[in-house]
């Protein structure tokens, strides 16, 4: 059902507007409109213009809470704008200072690595680095040289230097190692190692003792480092889980001061004439019943100034939609928005959908124990995880049990209880003309032919209510339609049941005269509606043409989604076969001994697989064959602006 709407306007000083939406619009669910779109007759408006004072501390506070754990993002502590602003304020101090540190000793680590890395290669030299430092007659580099390289120097120049090299380490790669050279030949000797693509590496003079002192020094204290670091994380997430109540809290209080001054964006402001009091302007749609408690509210207040209108009276915009169904049918408002919200002077189709959903659900799938599973399983899931999907499941599952015992099926298995209606594979029916046919079909057929009349009296109601009355009379889903379409039902019926000449003059009257009135849709509807130029400026020619084919295209229409509805059958056909086959594969059909694990492991296939088959086809019969016929969804969501306050 669609809650009534009312469109209200709301004005006071502009001084009082944080007052007014504190106090009294934070109680309610208001939808609302751009003042200045809604009221853009009126010269004398401008925007509200002021910045948000509390969107920088909320954002603050946003992100703290976000590093908080899972658990702890419930409970608040209700907080003042003073007290929420300093609790924020003084975690931001905190963590910040933290921060800070864990930065810092970030950027130490790195250097310490850095340093490591670079004398890890050397640590095996055994002499300090102090002491080689300092020698006044040799000279020395540090460095690598790829191991290729390394061979041929060995091999063919290393005997002819004067230099000493001394091999530290090694991998897959490159050689590691010190080469010494006397001071007055180094540059000769650093040109040769150059040529064998040696790679100097500079190790500062800084460290005491061996280089395998100053590496265990180095790591020492990276592990010393990465201690404190890890002390700053603790001290920060202690910081945040001390004071998780008040930071939520803090951030639900910001939250709503934030919204409720975003307000103003919506709002217009009277002209400051000199010497005048400024006023804002608020509008927008609140139901009908928090208009009334709304009312009662402010009757006192003498610095606030409501008006009201329907929404009949107000030409503007069309209101918003606002569903509220019975609980047990909430679920199925998914797949009414999944097509489109209706608009909101349209008929709402969730409990329809609700119905005619669960129930051809369970026609086609009709299982005892298959059912209940649906039904507990869907339960568990719609409980534990608020899964929407799963209640409709679990609420289809009914039919499906329901179905399951018309059709005496338990698990696939049909002899274990009787069938209170029929078996689908078994069941046939004489028709006259026709002869033998299954049951379930006809059966298919003719709620088919029924759930197409019934969509076809919404279509009249919904054309009503939005006031086309000539869409109401001539559309082939409307009165022309209903009368075409229930004639021809009533002649295949009176033909089937052997009153032919009856089903003949029914044939006559009532079918020509609907189609006449559909090929002429366009024109009558016009001359209904009492406008000029019936006929379009195409020329009659091409009208009736055109409306010739569309009619064609109608009549195929009628009939092909009639047949869609056999689908009902064969699906409820096709699952007592494909649990034959199960049952046939375990051996329960030869009277031997029954494989369980087959029983059970066909029986979790089939639930799976066709009962999301059959969940697809059902959705396709409510969207195509359904909808289509008298519903358009395209109406805009009721959208409150404020979050509601629940004290």
């Amino acid at each position: 059902m669609i809650v009534k709407m009312k469109f209200i306007s709301i004005t006071g000083p502009k001084s009082d507007i944080d007052r007014v939406v504190n106090t009294y619009l934070s109680k309610y669910e208001i939808h609302l409109e751009n003042a200045l779109t809604e009221l853009k007759t009126i010269q004398s408006l401008t925007p509200y213009l002021q910045i948000n004072p509390y969107k920088d501390t909320l954002k603050l506070a946003n992100d703290y809470a976000a590093m908080l754990p899972v658990n702890m993002r419930e409970k608040a502590k209700k907080l003042s704008l003073e007290e929420a602003i300093a609790c924020v304020e003084n975690i931001d101090q905190t963590l910040t200072r933290l921060n800070q540190e864990h930065n810092r000793l970030q950027e130490q680590m790195k250097i310490y690595k850095e340093k490591a890395d670079k004398i890890a290669p050397f640590q095996n030299l055994p002499c300090s680095l102090s002491s080689i430092l300092d020698f006044k007659f040799i000279r020395l580099r540090f460095g690598r040289i790829p191991k290729e390289y390394f061979e041929k120097f060995n091999n063919y120049v290393y005997e002819s230097c004067d230099t000493v090299f001394y091999r530290c380490n090694s991998d897959d790669r490159y050689v590691w190692g010190v080469y010494f050279a006397p001071r007055e030949e180094i540059n000769k000797i650093d040109a040769v190692y150059a040529s064998m693509h040696f790679e100097r590496v500079y190790v500062p003079d800084e460290y005491e003792g061996t280089l395998e002192d100053a590496h265990r020094k180095l790591h020492q204290q990276i592990l010393d480092t990465y201690r404190t670091m890890s002390d700053c994380k603790a001290q920060m997430q202690d910081c945040l889980r001390k004071h998780a109540e008040e930071l939520v809290g803090a951030v639900n209080e910001l939250s709503t001061l934030s919204g409720n001054f975003d307000v103003r964006r919506l709002a217009a402001c009277t002209s400051n004439r000199k010497g005048s009091e400024t006023f804002y302007i608020l509008c927008g749609w609140m139901s009908e019943a928090d208009t009334e408690a709304f009312q009662h509210d402010i009757e006192n207040d003498e610095n606030l100034y409501c008006f009201i209108e329907d929404e009949d009276h107000n030409p503007l915009r069309e209101p918003p939609t606002k569903l509220k169904n019975p609980k047990l049918f909430r679920p199925f408002e998914m797949y009414v928005q999944m097509y489109g919200l209706p608009s909101y002077h349209e008929m709402d189709p969730t409990i329809f959908v609700g119905l005619t959903y669960a129930f051809i659900f369970g026609a086609m799938f009709g299982d005892v124990g298959q059912g209940l599973c649906l039904v507990i399983g869907g339960a568990l899931l719609y409980k534990f995880r608020k899964i929407t999907l799963a209640a409709i499941i679990s609420l289809a599952g009914i039919f499906s049990t329901l179905f399951g015992f018309l059709y005496g099926s338990f698990f696939g298995f049909e002899e274990l209880l009787p069938a209170l209606w029929l078996k689908p594979k078994e069941a046939m029916i004489t028709l006259p003309l026709i002869g033998q046919m299954n049951t379930v079909f006809v059966v298919a057929i003719a709620f088919g032919m029924f759930l197409i009349l019934v969509t076809m009296i919404f279509h009249i109601i919904n054309a009503l209510r939005a006031h086309r009355k000539g869409e109401a009379l001539f559309d082939q889903n409307a009165i022309a339609g209903l009368i075409f379409y229930g004639a021809v039902v009533a002649t295949i019926v009176l033909y089937l049941s052997g009153h032919a000449l009856p089903a003949t003059g029914v044939l006559v009257v009532m079918f020509v005269i609907p189609l006449i009135a559909i090929f002429l849709k366009e024109p009558l509807e016009k001359l209904v509606e009492k406008k000029k130029n019936a006929f379009p400026k195409t020329g009659k020619v091409m009208f009736f043409v055109q409306s010739f084919f569309e009619l064609f295209e109608i009549l195929l229409s009628y009939f092909s989604n009639t047949l869609s509805f056999v689908r009902i059958g064969a699906f409820a056909v096709s699952h007592a076969a494909m649990m034959e086959v199960v049952l046939m594969l375990a051996g329960a059909t030869d009277g031997g001994s029954i494989n369980w694990l087959v029983v059970v492991l066909g029986n979790i296939f089939v639930c799976a697989m066709e009962g999301l088959i059959v969940g697809i086809q059902v959705l396709r019969l409510e969207y195509y064959e359904l909808f289509s016929r008298f519903y358009k969804g395209d109406g805009r969501p009721f959208q409150p602006f404020l979050k509601k306050n629940q004290e």
